[in-house]
């Protein structure tokens, strides 16, 4: 996109009041930068984007991994506007390139970016930071995370599986390491990993995840 173009998308962003290209009314006056280089990059469906990866449940990503993915972004439209063809994986090493701040690296991939044509100079200058991500998704977009709460109980038991699961599988590994090898004779075979929790004041024993969801040894019980 010329600089022409970005300059009439520039003043058309400062009215009073503006929606951006998710269809969000924006606050009065300045647009936030993020929002202003979504408009001037078209990069349609960005906030939305930008607001689903940060709310996730599941491989929530944080602000600063947004910010790398936001100037991802950038830079590959902007390669693409100059004609400029890159292999697959290529856009993330140049970013490191380019953000390697003195490096001879950046300054090698800069000249030869700008020989093919590419505004460097305003590009680098259009990357964000994740506080410019923060201020668009919580300013501009009014997102907000709100972790699921999860019961601690619930938490540690499954991760007391998660420890068993790892335990069983390294323990089954070596056996049949040892077995290929001929070291140990040994046919078909299970592997249990049983943790287990023993009070010593009312000599019961249970198994951990049991305790965990009964929520007492018999000391309780002795005491009523």
């Amino acid at each position: 996109m010329g600089s022409v173009n970005k300059r009439v998308l520039t003043i058309a962003y400062r009215c009073v009041r503006m929606t951006d290209t998710d269809g969000r009314e924006t606050s009065r006056g300045r647009p936030s930068k993020v929002a202003r280089l979504i408009e001037e990059y078209g990069l349609d469906g960005m906030g939305a984007e930008l607001e689903r990866r940060w709310t996730a449940e599941e491989d929530r990503q944080s602000l600063r991994d947004l910010a790398t993915y936001f100037n991802h972004q950038l830079l590959s439209r902007a390669l693409a506007d100059a004609e400029i063809r890159v292999l697959d994986g290529e856009i993330e090493n140049m970013y490191r390139l380019l953000t390697a701040d003195g490096s001879t690296d950046q300054m090698r991939i800069r000249r030869r970016l700008e020989r093919d044509g590419l505004d460097v100079e305003t590009l680098e200058r259009d990357f964000v930071t994740y506080q410019a991500i923060r201020t668009y998704l919580k300013k501009y977009r009014n997102a907000e995370y709100s972790p699921k709460e999860v019961d601690p109980i619930e938490r540690e038991i499954e991760n007391i599986q998660q420890l068993q699961g790892r335990v069983t599988s390294v323990t089954e590994g070596k056996i049949k390491q040892l077995r290929n090898k001929e070291r140990i004779t040994m046919g078909s075979f299970r592997t249990l990993v049983d943790i287990r929790v023993v009070c010593e004041d009312c000599n019961t024993q249970y198994d951990a995840i049991e305790l965990l969801r009964r929520g007492s040894c018999e000391c309780s019980e002795n005491t009523e």
